[in-house]
This record gives C-alpha cells, structure tokens and sequence, in this order.
C-alpha cells in the first residue's frame, strides 16, 4: 500500500471535511458496500476517452474504491456538472498511464503506486 493506513483516517476525518468545504475539488458520490450509507469523497478525477481514472493514492483497499467496486457505478462532481460513471475496475499502471498521456503529472516514485482505478461514463 501506498501510504499509511493511519493517514487515511486522518485523511479522512479531517482533510476530507475540509476540502468539502472548500468546494473547489472533484467529489466522488458513492454507496457503503455495507452500511448502504452516501458517501461523499474529495479527489483527483482525471478525464481520458469515454471516462475517468482515478491513481489510488492509498490503494486499492481504501473504502471508497472497496464501495465503487462493489456498487458498480458512482457519481462524480466536477466543475459543478454531475457525470455518471459505471463500470469500475483496476488497471495496471501501463493501461492507466496510456490513458492519462503526458498532461498529467506522475505521483513521486517513492510512493510507490502502482494501482489505478478507470470508470466509464454512462451513455446518456
């Protein structure tokens, strides 16, 4: 894993709120695998052809990718436009970053991610 299982929490309990807040941050609307509450999750979201890519800073065992993978689909706000994404899956840091092209800078090497998270959108 990426990052500290202790820093998600703090991630999660106190940056999250803030950048919610602040508004200023795409936001990821998901469903608890469990619990069946709403979530609502601040991140990176990255365009590419036909949907999105999200690099999983702490992994692919966070909740909030466990959530997607389960419930199969999410909404993302961006830019105050809401876009429905489906589909969602692991790809390998190859596919992901073929996706990605060069507009998007790579996390430092010494994080060491190597798990990414693509969703298509929903036809409309």
């Amino acid at each position: 894993m990426p990052m500290p299982r202790w820093w998600t929490q703090i991630n999660k309990r106190v940056f999250n709120p803030l950048e919610l807040r602040r508004g200023e941050r795409p936001v990821l609307t998901h469903v608890g695998r469990s619990s069946g509450t709403i979530y609502r999750t601040p991140l990176d979201a990255h365009p590419v052809d036909g949907g999105y890519v999200f690099i999983l800073v702490y992994g692919s065992r966070s909740d909030w990718v466990r959530n997607v993978l389960a419930a199969g689909h999410a909404r993302l706000t961006r830019d105050g436009q809401e876009i429905d994404l489906t589909a969602p899956r692991l790809v390998t840091e190859t596919e992901a970053w073929r996706a990605l092209g060069d507009g998007v800078k790579r996390p430092p090497s010494f994080l060491h991610i190597d798990e990414y998270l693509r969703m298509d959108l929903v036809d409309g």
